[in-house]
């Protein structure tokens, strides 16, 4: 299939040939027949993707510090490569899409294929095919209307926008700003029984509101305005205002300001700045609202992806229902979208839809893209037929997020790469290109049963992890997992089995066990004394909405990444794990990443791990202290190692280097030698059943 992508590098466009996107859980699969271009929204990221260096910086300045924030920890030259394989990488558009549905998870029952469908999001792009969770897509009922409904998006953005506004029958609304969100919004206050008046600096969308019907609408740059609009609502001023416009200007909050009556509401609904003259607002004591995009439920995981609705009760209108009545809305004729509709475009066509948003070379507001419905599309994509050697180390990859990209595929280039797959369509072609796979797909099954592929390499969100592991420790191919290993001990146990069962061998990616200090730091040890381990962790801070934190994906911080601590301790001590104990500090989201954690060992010896989120980002994230045999050695941060005894040394690293090369090496090496993998099987056990037991104690404590 072919889906628009867009290259932040250098703005380039072009309809590129991915395969079918991953369907998961509580996720539908549609086949598009329309999808709509929001000329403000994405005409603004085609136009910053076509800026210089400087361009874009400016216009992300927030990105820019995390830039410089990366290249003190990660060094200039490997933080330049982050960034331009983000820039280089090709980029999906569109949000807004109506379509079949071909394609249900197993746990959705109220659709099912055949359904039509409007859809709305992240994924919803101007593609063949894609794949939306349950939340964001609502049935279409009368499919002479699929066209109109592809517009749901944008008109739930409106039609959250009218619900702050809060007006009943009669009032008076000013709405500034008639794009296809504002022609959209007068529509919807008409139908509610709104006096509507419309405004907007280009005339054209003047004359739009007009040859719809609408006789007070004004162009807001005609001298007296402020007095037009004080005629029409009787001297009183607008009961509301919503601001659907799009600048960088104070002018429309300002107007805003200027034409509310006493104690009325202004509503922004478009990106405009909100640092405005206080003199209408104080002594009119006005209600300025925002009103967040599609509505409840926007930018909240759990609702989007995890497909967890707020009760009707509590919330009548979350952003699904605000979608669905918007449809409905279209269905009975309360609003006509072919009146706003100013272009259509074959799909084949996309790349000369955006050159007209970007010249504006004549009036335009509604824009669609129409597909062909008829066309054969292929589920994957091959992008290169070879003949694999058995004895060879064939390598199928999962998940190539940016982790992947940044710290793992680099290093297998020069290997025989036969198919990857990702959720994301546009992720797996880009990997494929980037890193010479020969296929991609979105269906993680198809890599795992690929009869060329012997070696697979599995870095998905963690609450993929198990399940892949055991499916390709079945099939008798070897694994390299990305940390956690798995989830619960239950998937831990599952794991042990099949890998009892299994001629091929599994490897969890603990990396700091072979950073160059490490291993130099083993080296400075006796490895016959016990050794007294302190590792102190400035984890930082991450939003408790984030998907580590989720407990049925990432499974928190403690399983998701302490775990790599407490290998690290392990592997120093060069012994089994005998005792663990942890007390939490619980923060103010009752989230327990505050940790303190003791360790014994077999051997003797002992570590203490600090795994704190409470501290400031300025200081460095890691610093390791071992004492053994009169010895003590200092590693901070993977960049300086200090070794006192009689005497002491220093070796610092340019730049920080955690082991992901090395390690990769190795386990090639091994796989290629028929030898045991460089971190055994029973490690990797002992040190995850560990992270579950720390999981026990804290949660015992509350």
């Amino acid at each position: 299939m072919e889906q628009l992508t867009q290259n932040l590098k250098d703005g380039h466009m072009q309809l590129l040939e991915v395969p079918f996107p991953a369907l998961g859980e509580g996720q539908v699969m549609v086949r598009n027949h329309y999808s709509v271009i929001s000329a403000g929204t994405e005409g603004k990221t085609v136009k910053d993707a076509r800026l210089s260096y400087v361009g874009k910086a400016k216009a992300r300045q927030e990105e820019v510090k995390k830039v410089i924030t990366a290249a003190k920890t990660h060094g200039v030259m490997k933080t330049y490569k982050m960034v331009m394989n983000k820039l280089e990488s090709p980029n999906p558009l569109g949000y807004s899409c109506a379509g079949e549905i071909i394609a249900v998870a197993d746990d959705i029952k109220h659709l099912k294929v055949g359904d039509f469908v409007a859809c709305g999001g992240q994924t919803a792009n101007h593609s063949e095919v894609v794949v939306v969770p349950k939340n964001l897509c609502v049935k279409v009922d009368n499919t002479e209307y699929v066209k109109g409904a592809s517009f749901a998006t944008i008109g739930a953005i409106a039609l959250q926008g009218v619900r702050q506004a809060e007006l009943t029958l009669g009032e008076n609304c000013v709405v500034i700003g008639l794009g296809i969100v504002g022609q959209l919004t007068i529509q919807l206050l008409r139908a509610s029984g709104v006096n509507v008046i419309a405004t907007d600096i280009d005339q054209n969308q003047v004359d739009l509101a007009k040859r719809n019907g609408f006789k007070n609408a004004f162009n807001s740059a005609d001298e007296g305005i402020e007095n037009v609009i004080e005629q029409v609502t009787k001297g009183n001023g607008a009961d509301a205002v919503i601001i659907t416009a799009g600048t960088s200007s104070l002018e429309p909050v300002n107007f805003a300001g200027e034409v509310a009556r006493k104690k009325a509401k202004v509503v922004i609904v478009g990106a405009v700045p909100t640092g405005f003259d206080r003199k209408h607002y104080f002594k009119k004591e006005l209600d300025l609202r925002m009103s967040s995009s599609y509505g409840p439920g926007r930018y909240d995981n759990d609702y989007e992806q995890n497909g967890n609705d707020y009760p009707i009760g509590y919330v009548r209108w979350t952003e699904n229902r605000n979608m669905q009545a918007f449809v409905n809305l279209v269905e009975d004729g309360s609003v006509d979208i072919d009146k706003l509709i100013s272009h259509e475009f074959a799909f084949e066509k996309a790349k000369d839809a955006y050159q007209l948003i970007v010249d504006r070379s004549e009036h335009l507001c509604g824009i669609v893209l129409k597909y062909d419905i008829s066309k054969e599309l292929k589920r994957t994509v091959q992008i290169n037929n070879k003949a694999y050697k058995a004895d060879d180390v064939n390598i199928g990859f999962i998940g190539a997020g940016s982790f992947a990209q940044n710290f793992l595929l680099p290093n297998l280039k020069s290997q025989n790469l036969v198919n990857v797959a990702t959720a994301r369509a546009t992720t797996a072609r880009n990997a494929a290109d980037k890193f010479g796979f020969d296929n991609c797909t979105g269906n993680a099954d198809e890599v795992i049963n690929d009869k060329n592929i012997n070696t697979l390499f599995i870095a998905t969100p963690h609450n993929l992890h198990a399940n892949y592991v055991i499916k390709a420790l079945e099939a008798n191919k070897n694994v390299f997992v990305e940390k956690p290993l798995s989830l619960t001990k239950e998937e831990l146990e599952a794991i042990k089995e099949a890998e009892s069962k299994s001629s091929a061998q599994v490897m969890v990616g603990f990396n700091r066990r072979f950073a160059p200090q490490v291993i130099a730091l083993k080296k400075e040890l006796n490895e016959n004394l016990p050794k007294a381990i302190n590792y102190r962790i400035n984890a930082g801070k991450l939003p408790s909405d984030h998907w580590t934190q989720d407990p049925k994906i990432g499974g928190g911080r403690i399983i998701g990444e302490a775990c790599h601590f407490i290998d690290l301790c392990a592997f120093i001590a060069n012994s089994p794990i005998t005792k663990v104990d942890a007390n939490a500090l619980k923060d103010a989201n009752n989230l327990l990443d505050t940790v303190s954690i003791s360790l014994a060992f077999e051997n003797g010896s002992v570590a203490s791990i600090s795994y704190f989120s409470n501290g400031s980002k300025a200081l460095n994230k890691e610093y390791l202290e071992v004492f053994c045999g009169e010895k003590v050695i200092l590693l901070d941060d993977f960049k300086t190692m200090d070794v006192i005894g009689k005497s002491k040394k220093t070796i610092k690293n340019g730049s920080q280097d955690k082991g992901h090369a090395t390690e990769i090496a190795q386990f090639l090496s091994a796989i290629k030698e028929g030898k045991q993998l460089p971190i055994s099987f029973s490690e990797c056990y002992n040190s995850t059943e560990a992270t579950f037991q720390v999981i026990d104690k804290i949660k015992g404590m509350f």
